[in-house]
């Protein structure tokens, strides 16, 4: 008997192409009406799982509180699904693209972007009608919606990182005209007038003109992103993307399809084409942050990728051309990652023609006085408080002058930050710093009134963490990170105490 080899005959579609961002018919649209309407009844547990599962994810390193996050993305779930109900698309694209403003001024990642797009997948879900169930075809309708709106994200949140980065390198060119070469304290964002951050300048600039790779090295919070924008920004094209991927904050089987991209069908629930982050940023530069925690295999295509300037997205059979410049960094020593098997030889051998080494904030100590500054300027600017600060008190900075600062520029910030909440002073006490940098002398400087009892440190401390709860809403997360300790330790706190 003869076997019939012809394929099954697809399913039949609609006439002519479809209607919405060439990916949706407005059938597809139809099907999707009774899942919107159910996940807009169901809008607040929406919304709240859809938060949960984002401080999961993104712990301490997340970019927005939860204030920020209900009221940013609660306002775009709210006005998109009515978007959708009413068949508006293009008010649909202007409301999506109007939040991806939002947050690339705020700075959020567009790793952790995409990210949560994908997290509020998992908790729509939780909303779907059960009965009757719904069919294979309209998961796939709404895959195709999420798709669209990370399409429109994408678009608006390049564009306006784009023009605030133009803006930003006008007004830098036009300071750095006004100083002397060698007498220069801030450059392109970096603050410093040390010998050693003089000499970061000179590397940063000389690595600009290049379009060679480049590997920063430095620790935990010297700003490694910072100096790779201002390499990219002292380049030839200044205004051409520049894209940023934290590979620590994506799960290892993912990073893969969010470099390359994939095709459609490529694997279950690639519905339709991912560029990838190597084709966002063609023209421009790609960071790539920690990239120890990338896997081997990874690193590999990562290789192949730099050598051959072209990338094959997952579920290709050819490979597309891409014009990018390649910043890689790392927290740890390359050369040790390399004995231990987590960096690849042959590609650290590619990186290290181009090396950059950050020094950590306890070897240029005599630049604390201008990152104080420099700090206060960008809480007064981002707090608007009653009562903008000043300045530091010499004694704060000579405390701060003598730490070791084992978290660096970022742990800094913190502290600085931790005065602007805590504090009503016009300027910054020693009193006001945390205990760890303050040292034991901050407890004599504490006024005490006369004939009135000072009270036990059980006291004082359960009086703290209220402030801390107070001042973030309730946000354990940040709160422990104000309070300098684990979330793990706050919460026994909490419980010792009986904070409600």
């Amino acid at each position: 008997m003869k076997t019939n080899t012809n394929p099954p005959a697809p399913a039949s579609l609609p006439s002519g192409g479809p209607r919405y961002f060439h990916l949706l018919w407005d059938t597809e649209l139809d099907e999707l009406r009774p899942v919107l309407e159910s996940i807009q009844k169901h809008r607040n547990r929406v919304l709240e799982h859809w938060h949960q599962l984002y401080v999961l994810h993104f712990a301490d390193s997340r970019a927005l509180t939860k204030t920020e996050f209900m009221e940013t993305f609660g306002g775009e779930l709210d006005a998109t699904l009515k978007d959708l109900l009413d068949k508006d698309m293009d008010t649909f694209a202007a409301d999506v693209a109007r939040i991806g403003e939002q947050l690339a001024e705020r700075g959020v990642p567009f790793s952790e972007l995409i990210v949560s797009i994908h997290l509020f997948e998992e908790s729509a879900a939780t909303a779907f009608p059960s009965f009757p169930p719904l069919t294979g075809q309209t998961y796939q309708s709404f895959d195709k919606l999420s798709h669209i709106r990370m399409v429109v994200l994408a678009d608006t949140y390049f564009r306006s990182k784009t023009a605030v980065s133009g803006a930003r390198i006008m007004a830098l060119e036009r300071e750095a005209e006004a100083l002397p070469y060698h007498s220069r304290s801030r450059f392109h964002g970096m603050v410093g007038a040390s010998a050693t951050m003089r000499q970061l300048y000179d590397r940063v600039e000389a690595a600009g003109v290049t379009r060679g790779t480049i590997l920063i090295v430095g620790e935990s919070g010297t700003g490694k992103e910072l100096v790779a924008h201002a390499i990219h920004e002292c380049g030839p094209q200044p205004g051409a993307p520049f894209v940023a991927l934290n590979c620590a904050a994506v799960p290892k089987d993912l990073i893969e399809s969010e470099l390359f991209g994939y095709k459609r069908g490529a694997f279950s629930g690639a519905n339709a084409e991912y560029l990838g982050l190597f084709r966002a940023a063609d023209g421009g530069t790609l960071f790539l942050d920690e990239v120890t925690e990338m896997s081997a295999d990874t690193q590999s295509k990562l290789l192949r990728a730099i050598q051959e300037r072209a990338v094959r997205p997952v579920g290709s059979t050819r490979e597309i051309a891409v014009d990018v410049r390649l910043i890689a960094s790392t927290n740890r020593d390359p050369q040790e990652e390399v004995k231990a098997g987590r960096l690849r030889d042959d590609l650290y051998y590619r990186l290290q023609a181009g090396v950059i080494h950050i020094p950590p904030l306890r070897e240029r100590l005599e630049d604390v006085a201008l990152l104080v500054e420099h700090f206060i300027e960008l809480f007064n600017a981002r707090q608007m408080r009653g009562v903008p600060v000043t300045g530091a008190e010499d004694e704060a900075i000579g405390s701060m002058r003598r730490y070791s600062w084992p978290g660096n520029v970022r742990e800094l910030a913190n502290a600085i930050e931790t005065a602007f909440t805590f504090s009503r002073s016009p300027v910054i006490r020693l009193q006001d710093l945390p205990a760890s940098i303050a040292g034991s002398r901050a407890a004599e400087r504490v006024p005490v009134a006369k004939g009135n009892p000072v009270g036990s440190f059980a006291d004082a401390e359960h009086a703290l963490i209220r402030r801390a709860l107070d001042a973030t809403e309730g946000n354990k997360v940040q709160a422990a990170r104000l309070l300098k300790i684990s979330r793990k330790k706050l919460y026994a706190k909490i419980v010792k105490y009986g904070i409600e």
